[in-house]
Order: C-alpha cells, then sequence, then structure tokens
C-alpha cells in the first residue's frame, strides 16, 4: 500500500499539497471553536448508582445537580448570622437565588436553616455559605455557576462575595486548561523546532516535522468538534490531541527524513530513494500508528467520556499525523528535492568550534549507538540483571498507591474555587460538600415508622452528623426536629445524610460502604449519591474495567508484533519490559504526586492520585512504546533477513539495526518529552502529573530499554528471538507484514526450519 500510494503521490505532488492546504484552512476554521463545545467533567460511570440517584432526583425532585457555594465574608470580629447589613445583603441574595430557572431547591442558607449552622457558619461566625445545586449536570451547570459569579461576585454594602463549589470548579477547570493548552504549544513547538535544527542541521528540514505536528493538531481539533456532535467528549482531549498530534508526527516525520537521506546517500535518485523510504519506513510508520491506535482504542472499554474521550482523541490524532506523514511528507520531499538540505548549519557550527569532518558520514559500527548495543551484549547478564534490579526499586513506591477522585485541589490555590472551598475546610465545623443523599424508593408514607427507622439507623453510623428526610432530623440515632414533607414524593423518599469528613478521602468512602450496608425495610430500596459515593462508584468502575482494557491491549500487542516479526518471543519480551518500564514510571508518580517529595512539583498533594490518570497514562506509554518497539524491531529483522541468519548475524543485526535507529529513536524521545514536558505547565495537577509521568516514560524507553535492554535480551536468546510454533509461522508467510522493500533488494528469507532451530 505506502508503494502505490507514495506513486500516486509522485504523481501530482502539488495537488496533494493544495488539497492539503485547503484541508488544512478549513479544519483550523472550524476547529477553532472545539474548546467551547467540549466539557470539563465526565469522570462518572452513569451506570451506576449514584449516577441512577443523580437521575432520579433530577426527574423526580429537580435536585442532584452540582453543587455551588455562594461565600460571604465581614470583617473580623462581625457575626455575619446576626449583623442587619450582612442580613440584608445575604437575604436579598437568598431571593435572587429562588427566582432563577437553574437554581434548584433548597436554597440553604444560615437564615433559613439556622440547624444547619455548624456547616453554614463558620468558627468566628465572620463568614457563612449560601448553597445551591445547579441543573444542567456536566454539560452545563459549569455556566450557571460562571452566570452566579458574574451576578453576585464582587462587594455588596462591605460583604465580600466569591462563587465556589464544584459546578464552579468544573468551570475554571476549563478556562485553566484552554490556557494550559495555549502556553503548552507555545513552549513546545519553539523549542521542539531548535532542536530538530540541531538534529537535522538543515532549517528546511525541520521544518518538515513540525509543520506535519501542526496538521496533525489542527485536523485533530476540527475532528473532536464533529464528534461532539454525537457523543460527550471531554475538554482535556485537545491537550491529548495537541501533545501527541505533535510527538507522532514528528516522530514519523523524523524517522521517514532519516530513512530518506540514508538511502539518497546510497546513490538512489530522489525519486526513488523516496519511494523507498515509503516502502520500508514507510511501512513500520503504518504498522507503528495501528499500535499505538489499538493501545488508545482500548479505554472506549471505560463508561466514563473522561476516558472514553481520549479514546476518541487518540484514534483520531494517530489516523491524521499517519495520513500527514505518509501523504504530505513525500509531495514535499517530491516538490522540495535537495532544498530540503539547504540552510544547513551544520558546517558552519563545525567550524564555528573547530571540530573537523562533516556529519553523517561515519561507519555504521564506529557510531555511539553500535558500540553501546555491542556493550549491552557483551554483557548481557550483567546488565539484564542491573537495569531490572533498577527498574524494580524505582517501581517500588508504586506498591502503596491510592486512587481518588479530584477535587478543588487539583486548580492553583489562587483559583476561586479552590480559595473558597480551602477557607470553608478550615474555618467551618462541617464541609457540606461532604453531604449524601439516599434516594429510598418504596417510602410511600412521608412520616411512616420504616422511614423513620431507616432514618435512624443511618443518624447511628459513626462519622454521621445528621440525617434528615420527612419522617425528621436525627442526631445520633434521636430525632430531634421536625422533617421536611417534601422530601417524599409518589413514593420516593429523598434522605440527606450529612458528615463533617472530606468526601475524596478514605474515611468517606467507608461511610458510603457504611450507608449502602444498613439494612432497609421490606419493600424499600435505596441508592445513595453525592460527592463520596460518585468517588466510590468510579473507583469500583475503573477496577472492574480495567482488566479487560489491558487484556485487550496485550492480545492486540502481542497479535501485532506477531504479524510485523513472525515471532511469538519477541512480543512476549515487549510486553514484559513495557511492564517494567510502565511500573518505574508509576512508582515515581506515587514518589512526587501522591506522597509529596520533591515538593509535589508545584501541585497541592491529598495523598492518593486520580484515578483516571494513571490508566489514560498506562494506554498512551503503552503506545508510544511500541512505537520504538517498531522502530527498531523493524530495522533489526531487515538487517537480520539479509544476512545468513547465524547467531553472529543475529548479534550483528541487533547492533546495527540499533545503530541505524538508535539516533532516530533518541531523537524522537528528546522531541516527545519536551511536548509532554510542556504540559508539567499546567496549573490543573492532574494535567501536570500527565505530563510529568509521560515525559519520565518516554525518556525511560527510550534509554533504559531500547538501548540496553533490548540488545541484551535478544543476545541471550539468540536465535530463539524469532521463533514461533510451526502453525504460527505458516500464518505469518501467508499474512505477515514486513519491510519488504529491502528483503527483496539484499536478501532472501530464511527458510522455515532456519527461523526455530536452536543456536548451540
Amino acid at each position: 500500500m505506502p508503494e502505490r500510494l507514495t506513486r500516486a503521490i509522485l504523481a501530482a505532488p502539488k495537488a496533494v499539497l493544495v488539497i492539503a492546504l485547503v484541508l488544512f484552512i478549513g479544519s483550523g476554521i472550524y476547529g477553532a471553536g472545539a474548546a467551547k463545545d467540549l466539557l470539563a467533567g465526565g469522570f462518572s460511570d452513569p451506570a451506576s448508582e449514584s449516577a441512577v440517584a443523580d437521575k432520579i432526583l433530577d426527574q423526580r425532585f429537580d435536585r442532584g445537580g452540582l453543587q455551588a457555594v455562594i461565600k460571604l465574608d465581614v470583617d473580623l470580629g462581625t457575626d455575619i448570622s446576626t449583623d442587619s447589613t450582612a442580613m440584608e445583603v445575604g437575604k436579598g441574595i437568598v431571593d435572587e437565588l429562588k427566582t432563577i430557572s437553574y437554581v434548584q431547591d433548597p436554597v440553604l442558607s444560615i437564615w433559613d436553616r439556622p440547624e444547619l449552622a455548624d456547616g453554614l457558619l463558620s468558627i468566628d461566625k465572620s463568614s457563612t455559605q449560601i448553597v445551591v445545586n445547579l441543573s444542567g449536570g456536566e454539560d452545563h451547570a459549569p455556566e450557571h455557576a460562571d452566570a452566579l459569579a458574574e451576578r453576585f461576585g464582587g462587594e455588596r454594602q462591605g460583604v465580600r462575595i466569591r462563587v465556589g463549589g464544584q459546578a464552579m470548579v468544573y468551570s475554571e477547570v476549563n478556562t485553566q486548561s484552554s490556557r494550559d493548552l495555549a502556553i503548552a504549544e507555545g513552549i513546545a513547538i519553539p523549542i521542539t523546532f531548535l532542536v530538530l535544527i540541531f538534529v537535522f542541521g538543515g532549517v528546511i528540514a525541520a521544518s518538515l516535522p513540525v509543520g506535519i505536528g501542526i496538521v496533525a493538531i489542527v485536523l485533530t481539533f476540527a475532528y473532536l468538534r464533529l464528534i461532539a456532535i454525537f457523543t460527550d467528549v471531554s475538554i482535556y482531549a485537545l491537550n491529548l490531541a495537541t501533545a501527541l498530534g505533535l510527538a507522532l508526527a514528528i516522530d514519523y516525520t523524523l524517522l521517514l527524513l532519516t530513512r530518506y537521506r540514508e538511502e539518497v546517500r546510497d546513490g538512489r535518485t530522489r525519486e526513488d530513494a523516496i519511494v523507498a523510504t515509503m516502502a520500508t519506513a514507510g511501512r513500520t510508520v503504518l504498522f507503528s500508528a495501528i499500535t499505538v491506535a489499538l493501545a488508545l482504542a482500548a479505554l472506549v472499554i471505560f463508561p466514563m467520556y473522561f476516558l472514553r474521550s481520549f479514546a476518541y482523541a487518540g484514534i483520531g490524532v494517530v489516523v491524521v499525523a499517519l495520513a500527514a506523514a505518509l501523504i504530505v511528507t513525500p509531495a514535499l520531499l517530491a516538490l522540495l528535492g535537495p532544498r530540503v538540505d539547504s540552510l544547513d548549519v551544520r558546517g558552519p557550527m563545525r567550524r564555528l568550534l573547530r571540530r573537523p569532518g562533516s556529519v553523517g558520514t561515519n561507519d555504521v559500527e564506529d557510531s555511539f549507538w553500535y558500540r553501546i548495543a555491542r556493550f549491552a551484549m557483551r554483557r548481557a547478564v550483567l546488565v539484564l540483571v542491573a537495569v531490572v534490579a533498577l527498574l524494580v526499586l524505582l517501581g517500588a513506591p508504586f506498591l502503596g498507591f491510592k486512587f481518588g477522585f479530584p477535587d478543588d485541589r487539583v486548580l492553583p490555590a489562587s483559583a476561586v474555587s479552590h480559595e473558597v472551598q480551602q477557607e470553608i475546610r478550615d474555618s467551618y465545623k462541617q464541609n457540606l460538600s461532604g453531604v449524601s443523599t439516599v434516594v429510598v424508593t418504596g417510602a410511600n408514607d412521608p412520616d411512616s415508622f420504616a422511614l423513620r427507622s431507616y432514618s435512624q439507623d443511618l443518624a447511628r453510623i459513626k462519622g454521621v452528623d445528621s440525617v434528615t428526610s420527612s419522617a425528621g432530623l436525627f442526631l445520633e440515632g434521636a430525632q430531634v426536629a421536625e422533617g421536611d414533607p417534601a422530601a417524599t414524593s409518589e413514593g420516593v423518599a429523598i434522605v440527606t445524610v450529612s458528615s463533617s469528613l472530606e468526601p475524596t478521602s478514605d474515611a468517606a468512602g467507608d461511610l458510603v460502604r457504611a450507608l449502602r450496608a444498613v439494612e432497609l425495610p421490606d419493600g424499600m430500596s435505596a441508592r445513595v449519591t453525592g460527592v463520596a459515593a460518585n468517588s466510590v462508584d468510579t473507583l469500583d468502575s475503573i477496577y472492574g474495567h480495567l482488566p479487560y482494557v489491558l487484556l485487550v491491549i496485550a492480545v492486540a500487542t502481542f497479535i501485532l508484533l506477531f504479524l510485523f516479526t513472525g515471532s511469538v518471543v519477541l512480543p512476549l519480551k515487549a510486553l514484559v519490559l513495557n511492564v517494567l518500564s510502565l511500573s518505574a514510571t508509576f512508582g515515581a508518580m506515587v514518589f512526587i504526586f501522591q506522597e509529596g517529595h520533591l515538593g509535589g512539583f508545584g501541585t497541592v498533594t491529598t495523598g492518593h492520585l486520580v484515578a483516571t490518570m494513571p490508566v489514560l497514562m498506562f494506554c498512551i506509554a503503552f503506545g508510544l512504546s511500541m512505537d520504538y518497539e517498531v522502530f527498531l524491531l523493524g530495522r533489526i529483522r531487515e538487517e537480520f533477513l539479509a544476512s545468513d541468519g547465524s547467531r553472529e548475524a543475529g548479534d550483528h543485526a541487533v547492533a546495527v539495526g540499533l545503530a541505524k535507529t538508535g539516533r532516530v529513536i533518541t531523537a524522537a524521545a528528546l522531541l516527545m518529552s519536551i511536548v509532554f514536558a510542556a504540559m508539567a505547565a499546567s496549573g490543573v495537577s492532574f494535567m501536570r502529573m500527565f505530563g510529568v509521568g509521560l515525559t519520565i516514560a518516554v525518556l525511560m524507553d527510550a534509554t533504559l530499554i531500547r538501548l540496553l535492554l533490548v540488545p541484551a535480551f535478544m543476545r541471550l536468546m539468540g536465535r530463539l528471538n524469532w521463533w514461533a510454533p510451526g502453525p504460527l509461522r505458516a500464518l505469518h508467510q501467508r499474512i505477515g507484514l514486513s519491510e519488504s522493500h529491502r528483503v527483496e533488494s539484499h536478501g532472501a528469507e530464511p527458510a522455515p526450519d532456519e527461523w526455530v532451530r536452536a543456536d548451540t
């Protein structure tokens, strides 16, 4: 396919580039508005108990929306609950809130609900909260929070007013994410261009990967906005599209340009060099893209649209980057011809540094990559033991991982919602964001003995401050006030459970499980919801679906690498080494972002990792690792098939394959790490962890794994590297994939018995 496609492109390169330019401009115009059509939530499983309870609350009671908090502050020493000016301002805000269509009942304030003073009034009585829920879910509640902030935020008669709460967190995360995206692009693209000039020497050649990367990003933005019409898409998908689009486009273009230059140096005409490049490196790029796309596609198994969005974005950006590399790159090379190497700065730089000689003319066996491969193979056992021990040591902290749910602390301390919620944590006896709501069905009588008994049982649970239902207000199992008759309607009752526990803490999760374990009277059923319940359900859903995701990735990777290599040993090796490398990466994430070492890289540590991020990082890092695996194995196999198949020839093929791809892989890893490191500047803590984690994973894979473990392992396995059972060998001969161009030119594939004969 690449050869036929290349021939068609070379027949009309100008037309190809004109079409690409038109598509780029159109996509740029359409994709520019992508951020406003994407959502900031998507962390919840829509089929979970808490999500079903939220639907019942919304449909039956017009409740269950995202919480917003309007916080009022006066000077220290003033009792805001009795001060006449503050009372006038507060009651005025409450009256206004009750007239707004998206504000759900009840509106909780110290003036209407004095029994909730522990949660609504600060300890020093200088501040109070007005707590409401906003309709519209994760799609529109953040917009409503913005509207409340614009309407009420500021100062009235000396009373300072700010808006926080979960809905405002989502809104500020959305805004911060868009800002971070622009910063990441501003950091990554210029630095990447400068590094590419160093890698390629020529300014024109360095411009091609960056240009292809920008094309990939713009087209993916348009694609994400398009699919947002049909399904929920997380705004964080834009961050992935930017980072992965630029990284993969650079990876693929770098491999193609390096191979193209090699073919030209071997004496081919430029047109033949392009064809040969696409027949060899082009196939590798195609196969690599498939492996990365499949690793990311596995995320679609998760029911949360936050993770599913990365599957959509991953597949889209891989396809776009692949198409740009295989279509636009050969067209540009055809039109540029020898000008692709113009504006070469290597000569002047070498003269400035007084270094003799020219670049790129050294013999392969004199290169650093060849020597390090030979070093790893000569000391294979030592290298294998030492590097594996190091990776296991680095991965040890991951044994103590804790997954949790994000809250306001994912934002910078200067963010209003973080500021408001931190003050509530520090200055209030109770945290009303920790309220759990129990939706009880089968409660036909608002004041029934069964509902009263159930409410009392809930109030006796350790960690519960109070329980409110239509049957009454209960403290430690005893009724202390009348209930709210409106909390029961047509056989469905709302039971509100207040707790001062931090809703994303382990203790709050245990409380939710205890609430769900309370025995219900006959004929009644209950569903618990709230921030803590939502966190528990999300974690349970991730743990429940994760084995299937891992299985799909492992099986798909194994099959694809078998089709590429004809071996069952090399795919197993790739899986094992990937697990080792990623374990070390996740160990670093626990060490930094969970335990708070190294200052948590400027983030607020909460004692857990946001559960969705390690899963996402695993799929992306695994796919990128396979990207480099394919780059390296493709060249090793090409060299091996052109040899006599002996053990010595196999070792030489490994060293030469690493020598010919080591510079490309290292340069690609460096460039990709720059792209991901730019995301470490994010103001959203879990996106910072995402950037740091992937930077570590990419660099570790390109150094410890590719340069040391792969050659050491392949040396120890000898010709067993290429072993497969007879039926699978026959299958591979029929449907296997390979870079056939070099094989046809320089050698023939060994007979099947040569692949399985062990070296003695």
